[in-house]
């Protein structure tokens, strides 16, 4: 500058400079344990120079009108697509860890107990076919075997309606961020078009994205105005620019199925596109680990029910009647012991021909009925077949734990990666703020230098 007032120019610059970026500086701090906060800094530039008596002359220092954000997309994409997988296995390991519960055989209260107390029922009746206190006791095994397993299926049907609300609060809450999100979109907007960056609105905005990765898996991308579209379902818009469209859930035979509702109202079934987070873990548990679960144990009821009925059917009671079947129902929702023999133990087929005391050749087919191979196309026994059941519940629910970990683990290690990056580091922060705080004192003193070096021109005028 070739003036005493050019200098001055300089040290102001200057002094707002450095205050700038100790604001920046001390906003670093007091963000250093604030989650998803990207570190900022401001980029300094020398002002243009100007041409004054053939030599070209610096005119100081200016700050950036952009204030520069640490940030990685790739790390925070990779962060949202393990975020996704973390939702699906955790929601996955919760639902499972229900049912295990349900199938515990270690108390002595399970069906394996109950199926065991059935079958000894039988030989028990064997050994004295004739005996009330046997047959009353048969009876009672009959209607115990035929509890557990109605308890047990509907427990389990009680954990996929669970699942249906968990479903109903995920899709709540997916709305609730797309319309956050997409409010974050008109504020990162507002502030940018005019020339600044919004960090703070990115950092929340990015924050928001990663939460609403670990409930459903999205596919997004930003606009040349900063404004993030998220869409769902295999391709369905869930928010762009400051729109959204919401998601709801439809009964579909007493399962929760979801549904991306457009801006005529109709509803388009997403439910089998869903890939990944928790809505994809409450779904696959529910219409499909648990569903086969229930539909082993059926399998198991319905061919015990078959062949007890065929061999007690064969038989005669006390009474000399046959053709009657031990147990009624369809599966292991409505099993029973025939009303009839509830109301007289007599008709409990123990003999295999009619009118022939001690026989007791029926009771001993029914009790043999244990270890025939009557399961998985007469392959295993019904014990064999149960055992299997349980022991896959076990592993489902341990393979469902070690992917939650791992995930948790990989989401472990891409964070800190993402600290590396973005995060705040005190000691570089402290040694920032000395430098801008010298840099500032230097400027203040080119002030007070330049003011009196003026003020000896103005006494030397007078």
């Amino acid at each position: 500058m070739p003036n005493i007032t050019g200098l001055l120019q300089i040290g102001r610059n200057a002094l707002l400079t450095q205050q700038k970026a100790i604001d920046i500086t001390g906003n670093n701090i007091a963000n250093v344990n604030t989650p998803g906060y990207s570190r900022q800094r401001l980029n300094m530039e020398q002002s243009a120079p100007i041409r004054v008596l053939g030599t070209t002359m610096s005119t100081g220092v200016h700050a950036q009108q952009k204030i520069q954000r640490f940030y990685d997309q790739f790390i925070q994409s990779q962060l949202n697509n393990e975020n996704e997988n973390l939702g699906r296995w955790e929601a996955q390991k919760t639902a499972l860890e229900k049912i295990e519960v349900l199938f515990d055989e270690v108390s002595g209260y399970g069906l394996s107990t109950a199926m065991s107390g059935f079958w000894n029922a039988w030989q028990d009746l064997a050994n004295n076919p004739s005996g009330h206190v046997e047959r009353a006791s048969m009876l009672s095994a009959g209607q115990y075997l035929s509890a557990t397993f109605n308890q047990l299926s509907n427990n389990i049907s009680n954990a996929q309606k669970d699942i249906n609300v968990s479903v109903n609060h995920v899709v709540a809450d997916v709305n609730q961020m797309a319309k956050q999100i997409a409010d974050l979109n008109r504020k990162i907007t507002q502030v940018e078009v005019t020339g600044h960056n919004a960090n703070d609105y990115r950092d929340q905005r990015d924050a928001m994205v990663l939460e609403l990765s670990k409930l459903i898996d999205t596919d997004s991308f930003e606009d040349g105005d900063g404004n993030i579209t998220i869409m769902v379902g295999g391709g369905k818009p869930l928010v762009e620019s400051t729109f959204t469209w919401d998601l709801v859930t439809q009964d579909n035979g007493g399962m929760q199925d979801v549904y991306w509702k457009d801006s005529s109202g109709n509803t388009h079934d997403i439910t089998d596109r869903i890939q990944s987070g928790e809505l994809k873990g409450w779904i696959e548990a529910r219409d499909g680990v648990i569903n086969d679960y229930l539909g082993r144990l059926n399998e198991l009821a319905v061919t015990m029910i078959d062949a007890v009925n065929t061999v007690h059917s064969a038989g005669w009671g006390l009474d000399g009647d046959t053709n009657t079947n031990f147990f009624t129902g369809v599966d292991a929702f409505d099993i029973s012991v025939n009303s009839a023999i509830v109301a007289d133990v007599n008709l409990i087929a123990a003999a295999g021909m009619v009118d022939a005391p001690g026989d007791n050749s029926n009771a001993i087919d029914i009790a043999n009925l244990q270890n025939s191979l009557t399961m998985s196309g007469n392959a295993s026994t019904f014990d064999d077949y149960y055992t299997a059941l349980v022991g896959d519940v076990g592993n489902d629910t341990r393979r469902a734990g070690l992917n939650s970990g791992h995930q948790t683990a990989m989401m472990k290690h891409l964070s800190n990666y993402r600290e590396e990056v973005s995060g705040v580091s005190l000691d570089e922060e402290m040694v920032n703020l000395v430098k801008f705080q010298h840099a500032y004192n230097a400027a203040a003193k080119l002030i007070t230098t330049t003011d009196e070096l003026m003020q000896t021109l103005i006494g030397m005028v007078r």
